[in-house]
């Protein structure tokens, strides 16, 4: 092929292979693009792996600050679970770094860019469809999906060619690692009957023996401050999974629908992300008007599959982007977190836009709810269903 390639390069298994057999399969002249989304490592050496693997160029892209603000901050605003539980924690990372791929494809005149994805992961839709919205007449290559080499035999590749890797026969753990949390898969733990062993945990290791509580701080629904103390997103987000990881909570276990349609057992790390999304959504029950927060919730699920699908890049998330946005004037305000080993529950909410008013609310003598005005409205809120009784149950 002689074709002039920027990789979305890992450092892991699959990218660190697909360097060399690109390279002697396929002619390509392979440049690999390493992107730092938080993972909290020094890069430099997995842009030295990827250069000892044949690349013939390797560069790291610092993403973390834009990562966070344009696409960690929607999440949160979206209060994005897929399937009601997972956090989007590779899905998120996907559409920054193909930004930045075609972005570094078009400054060195490259022919086509890559992944390492495989035929029945979801990244896969993720790379590809993001390429084809930003630049479609770009090629993209998927390696794995060709080479036909089980993770066994990439291992005994890497081995044979003396690509170094950190995959073992004997540790062959897929690890995503970001901001967002960690998505731990393969080995053991494609047994969904089998417990994981605590060796695949890192955030959440359990290291906290008393209860704290941590404030945080959102204007218009982004957390901008801990304890009073203002942070960059990126910085935020670090902090807050240093402090509530070692209680151990923020550990997700599930079997998982894949777009593709198979099920996958999945287990995440993600004691930040959990936390400010169930802090976001507490702080929106109390500055959100009644049928705008409804709505907000059916839309939600929607967001969370449009980006989970691969769609970042669609007309569907900036139609939903705009409504969600538009929700998030008001939720500004401060939740407090009581954490302790094996929890974090929400103990306290304000904001100076709460919709919360204590003299409607109490049942005490300040009570100004004009009850007698109940009456008229439960007899006309029940009227349909009275009107079946009368006329059409026991007919």
């Amino acid at each position: 092929m002689g074709k002039k390639v920027v990789l979305a390069y890992s450092g892991g298994l699959d990218t660190s292979v697909a360097v060399r057999w690109m390279s002697e399969e396929w002619g390509c002249e392979i440049v690999a693009m390493a992107a730092d989304v938080g993972q909290g490592d020094d890069l430099e050496p997995v842009r030295q792996r990827a250069l000892k693997a044949g690349a013939v160029d390797s560069i790291v892209a610092d993403l973390r600050s834009e990562f966070a603000e344009e696409f960690l901050a929607p999440a949160i605003a979206a209060n994005a679970l897929y399937e009601n539980r997972y956090p989007l924690i590779s899905s998120l990372t996907r559409p920054v770094i193909v930004r930045r791929l075609v972005q570094v494809a078009q400054e060195i005149g490259a022919d086509a860019i890559a992944h390492g994805c495989t035929g029945k992961g979801n990244d896969q839709l993720r790379f590809e469809v993001a390429a084809r919205a930003l630049a479609p007449d770009l090629e993209i290559l998927a390696p794995v999906r060709e080479w036909g080499l089980s993770r066994a035999d990439s291992i005994d590749y890497a081995a044979r060619h003396d690509i170094p890797v950190t995959v073992r026969a004997d540790n062959p753990y897929s690890i995503d690692q970001n901001l967002w949390g960690r998505a731990i898969e393969c080995g053991v733990l494609e047994d969904p009957w089998r417990q994981p062993p605590e060796e695949i945990f890192d955030h959440t290791r359990v290291s906290a023996t008393e209860a704290f509580e941590i404030t945080v701080t959102f204007e218009a629904g982004v957390p901008v401050a801990l304890d009073g103390q203002a942070m960059p997103l990126d910085k935020l987000v670090q902090r807050l999974t240093a402090l509530i990881g070692p209680t151990g909570w923020g550990r997700i276990d599930m079997v998982e629908n894949r777009r593709v349609g198979i099920k996958t057992r999945e287990i995440y790390e993600a004691p930040a992300a959990l936390a400010l999304i169930a802090a976001h959504r507490d702080l929106e029950g109390l500055t959100l008007e009644r049928d705008v927060a409804h709505e907000k919730v059916r839309l939600e699920p929607r967001w969370t599959e449009v980006v989970y699908d691969g769609y970042w890049f669609s007309p569907l998330r900036e139609a939903l982007d705009a409504f969600v946005g538009s929700t998030q004037r008001w939720v500004s305000g401060d939740v407090r977190l009581l954490c302790a080993p094996g929890r974090c529950d929400i103990v306290g909410r304000r904001s100076p836009h709460a919709l919360y008013d204590h003299d409607l609310a109490t049942y005490d003598a300040e009570d100004a709810f004009r009850h007698q005005d109940a009456a008229g409205f439960v007899r006309l809120w029940g009227l349909s269903t009275e009107m079946w009784a009368k006329k059409q149950r026991n007919s």
